[in-house]
Formats: structure tokens, sequence, C-alpha cells
């Protein structure tokens, strides 16, 4: 059997959408499953599209996400240039197209855009033009004539007009098509470069590639990549067609979607560990039931013959889970480093951030959740009476007044502020009154806090901000509790 050699082969246009980022994904699991080879190849033959930047970003996100290819333009195995502008200066698509032409399985066109234009019908409120062959019946000496003269020209391949073509796809299995539904598509195009379609097929061919990995809106173009290598001799590679993506309303994933593109996930604090783990299963069901995999574990695992066929939907609320997930498990330090800058954005006073960050830690499941859940360390925002009140407690406004008035001089006398010897004052004082716990904790932890939900206790809470904050903060709550109480009788 030969080595498995799979590609990715993005056309650097923009950032990486989340669909290009699987078929990566996906192509780099089923080569590395097998011991295979992992190629990345660019597609820049749509050089209105090209932008520079956008090369960058493509290895920018395989180098985070852990995509190692075997070859590609910064490591050449043998199978060079990768770049698809560089391989078509040496002319080896048009001598691959002159090949075809010789055949008689290509021809020049000279239509111009007018009459491509008169060709064009509508069908189904869909607009469609299917190319009539007119110049397939020039012959040899007017094409040369035309040739010399400089005329505009694209090379297209002739296709049968009659009959079937079947090709195999190892996920949506055999599919077959009249051959009337296959236009003449065009190989090269006026300025010279070939066609995404052509390319692809010439280079995969040379380049040995086995499996072809790419999104299912091209099983409709399959038939007519199989027309090509059939025309050269060539051997069909397995197919690969991964379900469509959309969003959770079941619409394709935009843009203005804002989780489209690998780079706004991170942009949003998801963790590329989380992002990569999440994307192998948008279309893929592992043979046993946990979905928490390493990039080491999804090699070992992945089948692609257990892919569905169905769309896959990409479900917010369970990335945000598994990156919680993610995050929970994280080496203590890396989260620190990672929070920092957003801790910052919420707290300007000198606290302990890495005690913070240790609270969040395992309460949050995307980083821009952290400034909200923590503003409170900076200062208590303003806030109604009636949080003091919880049945489960028995607490109310007047009984949290009562508390925290009982509690002020405790706490002004405590030197030691630390989470333990803090809670051990706190808890003589609660045994001699008979309290329960929640009953004195959630008063002062609403008065250091202004908040019912917190990322940590209120010992906890007075350790990161001192005493003096903290007694400041309780005399402002048995001041506001007066004075509202006062009101409301």
């Amino acid at each position: 059997m030969n080595r498995v050699r799979t590609r990715f082969a993005p056309s650097p246009t923009g950032r990486m959408h989340v669909g290009n980022l699987r078929t990566a994904l996906y192509a780099y699991l089923i080569a590395k499953h097998q011991g295979g080879d992992f190629i990345l190849r660019i597609e820049d033959t749509d050089q209105e599209r090209f932008m520079e930047e956008a090369l960058e970003i493509i290895y920018r996100t395989l180098k985070k996400t852990g995509l190692v290819h075997d070859e590609g333009p910064d490591k050449d195995g043998g199978y060079g240039p990768y770049v698809q502008s560089e391989r078509n200066e040496n002319g080896l698509y048009q001598k691959y197209a002159q090949q075809l032409i010789e055949q008689g399985d290509a021809y020049y066109c000279f239509c111009t855009p007018e009459r491509l234009e008169s060709l064009k019908s509508s069908v189904s409120d869909k607009e469609i033009g299917i190319y009539d062959k007119h110049c397939l019946g020039l012959s040899k000496e007017e094409v040369q004539a035309r040739l010399a003269a400089g005329e505009p020209h694209v090379i297209r391949f002739n296709m049968p007009t009659e009959g079937t073509t079947t090709f195999h796809d190892d996920i949506y299995g055999n599919i077959t098509v009249t051959n009337e539904e296959l236009e003449d598509l065009i190989l090269i195009k006026t300025d010279g470069y070939p066609t995404y379609n052509f390319a692809n097929v010439v280079d995969d061919h040379l380049m040995g590639i086995t499996h072809v990995v790419r999104g299912n809106e091209y099983l409709s173009s399959a038939p007519k990549y199989n027309r090509i290598y059939e025309a050269f001799g060539w051997e069909i590679p397995t197919y690969v067609h991964c379900p469509l993506i959309t969003n959770e309303e079941h619409q394709k994933l935009s843009k203005r979607s804002g989780h489209s593109s690998y780079e706004d996930l991170l942009e949003q604090g998801f963790l590329s560990e989380a992002i990569v783990n999440f994307v192998a299963l948008l279309g893929w069901s592992p043979s046993e039931n946990r979905e928490i995999y390493s990039l080491e574990e999804l090699v070992e695992a992945f089948d692609y013959r257990h892919m569905s066929k169905s769309p896959a939907v990409f479900d917010m609320v369970k990335l945000k889970w598994m990156n919680g997930e993610y995050l929970k498990a994280m080496d203590e330090e890396a989260f620190y480093q990672m929070a920092l800058p957003w801790l910052e954005k919420a707290i300007s006073r000198e606290v302990d951030f890495r005690k913070i960050a240790k609270m969040v830690q395992t309460r949050i499941e995307v980083f821009p959740e952290i400034p909200e859940m923590v503003d409170f360390f900076q200062e208590v925002l303003p806030y109604e009476i009636s949080m003091y009140a919880h049945k489960k407690m028995k607490c109310t406004p007047q009984t949290a007044l009562t508390v925290l008035e009982e509690v002020l001089p405790l706490l002004k006398g405590q030197e030691d502020y630390g989470n333990d010897a803090l809670f051990a004052c706190l808890n003589s004082y609660t045994k001699e009154q008979g309290y329960k716990t929640g009953y004195v904790m959630w008063p002062i932890r609403t008065a250091l806090s202004g908040k019912q939900m917190t990322p940590a206790g209120a010992t906890e809470i007075m350790e990161v901000i001192g005493k003096e904050e903290s007694l400041r903060r309780i005399r402002q709550a048995i001041q506001k509790l007066r004075e509202d109480s006062q009101e409301i009788g």
C-alpha cells in the first residue's frame, strides 16, 4: 500500500475559516493516524484576492494548533515548489494543458465575456450558463492565427456530453451524474494562471497525494476532477468530503456570526487546544464515549470512516463548556499568565492577582468572563439592599444589618487577615450566637462585593482586599442598610 499523503491547500485570502481549519485537522489526522505525511500547499492562483498577511495567518494558525506539516514552502520534501504561483512560473500547468489539447481532451476558447453572458439563463430563480463548446470546432489554422494575434483566450476541458460519470467518496459512497451536466471547465485563465480545479488535480498527482480531504461543497466538482485524472491516465485519489458546518440556526457560518474563523475564537478568549478538540468533533464521532481529546489522542483515535454525512452544528454553548474544562486542567502558572491581562482590565488597585486568578480558574469558561466576575475587587458598584435577602439562609436586610454591626468590632480587632484566621474568628462568633455559617457569611460577602455570585467566599475576599478596605466596605454597607431601611420604614 502507498504511504498515505494528505495535503492542506489554503488560499491566502484572509483569516482561517473554521471549515478550513477542520479540513486541515482532518487531513493531518488521516495522515498521522496511518504514519503518513501532511503537506502544506499554498493555492494563490486567485491573484485578485491574494493577501500577503494571510500567508502569515496560515503559518501562525498551523503552528498554534500543532498541525505541523512535513512538507511545504518552508520544508521542501522533493515535490516543490509548494506555492502554485511559483509552480506556474516554469510553465508547469501550461505543459499539462497542452498535453490535453494534443490528446483532444482540451481546446482553446476565445469567447468574449459578452458572448458568455449571453449564454446565461434563469432556472428556478438561479442564473446558470452552460458553455456551448462554440470554440471546439475551430480549425488548427484559425486557432494559431488568433493566438499569434494575441487574442485573449482560455483553455477549456472537453467534457463528454453523453453517458454518465460515477465517482466514489469514502463518506458519501458512489455518486453518479449525467455527463450533460458537466460543463467544459476552464483549465487555464486569460491571465495564464491555472484555475483552482486544474491546478488541484495536477498538483495532487505530482505530489503523490493519496487522500483528498475537503468540504462537501466540492462534491459536485469531483466528477470533473475524475475526468481530468482519466484523461491523463492517472490514479484517482481517495476522496473524503467533510459535512457542512452550520450555526445554531442551521445556517452557514458567516463572518458576522463572530465565530467563523480561528482567530475570532482566540480573540473571544478560547484556548487553541479547546478549539482543535471541538472542531475535531464537528462531523466526526469517536468510537468511545468521551469528548475531551488532546491532539495526540485524536491522532490515535481518528478513523475518518466514522465521519457523518449530516451537517455539523457549531454549538457555542458546547465549545464554552469544553473550553472551561481545559481551563480547569491548565497549569496554575500558565493560567495566571493568560488571565493577568483580563484581571488588569478590571482591577487597578494593588492586590494579589495570583490569588484572584486561582479563584476564577474553575469558575470561568472563557477569559472575557473574568472582568465582570472580579470587578468588585476594584470597587463595589451600586446595588439594591434586597440582595441581602436569602430565603434558604433566613437572611433579610434587617438580619444582615444586625450581623454586620456585630462583626464590625470583631474584624476591627482582628490582626491576622489571612483566610484561615478570619474564618476562625467569624466561626467562633457564629457558634457563640447560635447562628448558621451562611447566616453570617452571606451578608459579609454581599457587603464586600455587592454581588450575589462571587468566585470566592467572604474571608477569601477580605484576605485579598486587606483589613482597611474590608472594614471600609462593611461600614458603607451598614450605612446603606440603615438609610434604606429607614426609607422603607
